[in-house]
């Protein structure tokens, strides 16, 4: 009676172990969901996205881009879409003319599309 006893409690400590072990996992991996106000304060800086110009030059190329993004939660910018406006060798003698003419055309592209996002 007394081993039948010991063997019950030995099984409910060890299946009481694994289920919490098996709750513990399976909330650490899984994705945290933000809570509701924090979700909602997302979503409002998801919807204030905004297009900015900016460069940058990869592999002796400059690129002038077009980016659409917002300031996150904590409080960096987050890049939602990016689009390559123009490039040019960054070893072009022109180079400063180019990229001055380049960010020009930018700024209005990027005006263009902030304007016509607010009209949707």
């Amino acid at each position: 009676m007394v081993v039948a006893l010991t063997e019950l409690v030995l099984f409910v400590l060890l299946a009481g172990l694994l289920l919490y072990a098996l709750g513990t996992w399976s909330t650490r991996t899984g994705p945290r969901r933000l809570p509701a106000r924090r979700r909602a304060e997302l979503a409002t800086a998801v919807a204030q996205a905004r297009w900015a110009p900016a460069h940058d030059e990869v592999d002796g190329v400059t690129r002038v881009l077009l980016r659409r993004c917002y300031t996150g939660l904590d409080g960096l910018l987050v890049v939602l879409e990016e689009r390559v406006y123009t490039t040019f060798p960054a070893s072009d003698p022109a180079w400063e003319a180019r990229f001055t003419e380049a960010m020009s055309g930018a700024r209005f592209r990027c005006t263009y599309l902030n304007a016509e996002e607010s009209q949707a």
